[in-house]
């Protein structure tokens, strides 16, 4: 069939509509726009959650830029902080830590609270994952429009408390809440990390869980500011007053603390919501009697020293092991350890001195 046959045929096939490509050829091509500093700041003061969300995860970073980013944001947010209540919680696992901030939580919620959950999630000393579940398990909590639930994996750090956890807790203060929970891991660890950040350290306990005594390190009792006996219900109720008497028993063994305040132990049921009030009216008592002594404005400055000793530590260990000379020497080093060439304690001062010596 000839052109012109072919223009007449009803058999001819048009070119129809020219076809759209799959690929929009724009993906990828449009920056998301970087927030400034003062935009960041003028979002956490206004109480915006996702702006608060965004500026923890720069201070959770490890890049250097979001790092200096991070800490122009705090140092402007800081005069707007300080005005909360820290309480740090702990406990054995299985101890209902979730269950219990989700009833203490929503009872201040209906009191007209703003509440920040820093949850800090165990993480894999293998894999450095976490899974990051606290916020499934606060279901009343997580709904709620005052209330702030941030999950964090504690990335191998002492005492399971995230390394940046601190800071979130004055970009949380400045965006208007005024209680601020810190959920540890759990005892195991040094908890001390946690009890250098907050006002009130709450230690949460099972009974009939074994010798009630035995069953937690002395040093993490005589850190508490009270012990609470959890899951008081049912068949559990008489099991838990025992265990109070117990333990309000051994509590008078321990040193008076610096604050003068005497450690209260109570029991509850987070799923009935028995006692909840009653441990929540326990900590006002101690935030007003810590107040008018004085010794809560003393423990908040000595713990931003002890953060600041801190901070220059991490700073240092994270400067050494990511300097290029440092990785190369150490290498070498390690064989040489291995090889029984060196001791350890020599490779260590070898290293160490070669690092001062390249870099002043």
């Amino acid at each position: 069939m000839n052109d012109d046959q072919s223009k007449d045929s009803a058999l001819s096939v048009s070119g129809g509509v020219n076809q759209q490509p799959s690929v929009n050829p724009n993906l990828g091509k449009r920056k998301k726009k970087e927030i400034s500093v003062p935009e960041y700041v003028d979002g956490i003061l206004k109480g915006d959650r996702s702006t608060l969300g965004q500026a923890i995860t720069l201070a959770e970073s490890n890049l250097k830029e979001h790092r200096d980013k991070a800490q122009q944001i705090i140092e402007k947010c800081l005069p707007h902080a300080g005005n909360s209540i820290r309480i740090g919680i702990t406990g054995v696992p299985g101890v209902g830590k979730s269950t219990f901030i989700d009833s203490l939580g929503m009872h201040l919620i209906q009191k007209g609270n703003k509440l920040a959950v820093l949850a800090i999630d165990p993480s894999s000393e293998r894999s450095k994952g976490s899974i990051l579940g606290d916020k499934t398990r606060m279901e009343s909590l997580s709904v709620q429009q005052n209330a702030f639930i941030r999950p964090s994996s504690s990335a191998g750090t002492l005492g399971g408390v995230a390394r940046k956890t601190r800071e979130s807790v004055f970009l949380c203060e400045a965006a208007g809440f005024d209680v601020i929970f810190v959920e540890t891991v759990g005892v195991g660890q040094s908890e001390t990390a946690v009890h250098s950040m907050v006002d009130f350290f709450l230690l949460l306990m099972l009974a009939g869980a074994g010798d009630e005594l035995q069953g937690i390190k002395r040093g993490i009792m005589e850190m508490a500011d009270a012990l609470v006996i959890t899951k008081a219900d049912g068949a559990n109720t008489e099991k838990a007053k025992r265990a109070a008497a117990e333990y309000k028993s051994a509590m008078h063994l321990f040193p008076p603390s610096p604050s003068k305040w005497v450690p209260e132990v109570l029991t509850c049921s987070s799923v009935n919501n028995d006692g909840i009030k009653e441990i929540w009216d326990m900590i006002l008592k101690y935030k007003k009697f810590t107040r008018q002594n004085g010794y809560l404005q003393n423990k908040r400055n000595d713990q931003s020293r002890y953060w600041m000793i801190e901070t220059i530590e991490d700073q240092l260990k994270s400067n050494f092991y990511n300097n290029d000379l440092v990785k190369e020497k150490l290498l070498d080093l390690q064989n040489k350890v291995s090889e029984k060439k060196i001791s350890s304690f020599k490779a260590a001062q070898e290293i160490i001195d070669f690092y001062f010596k390249n870099q002043f």
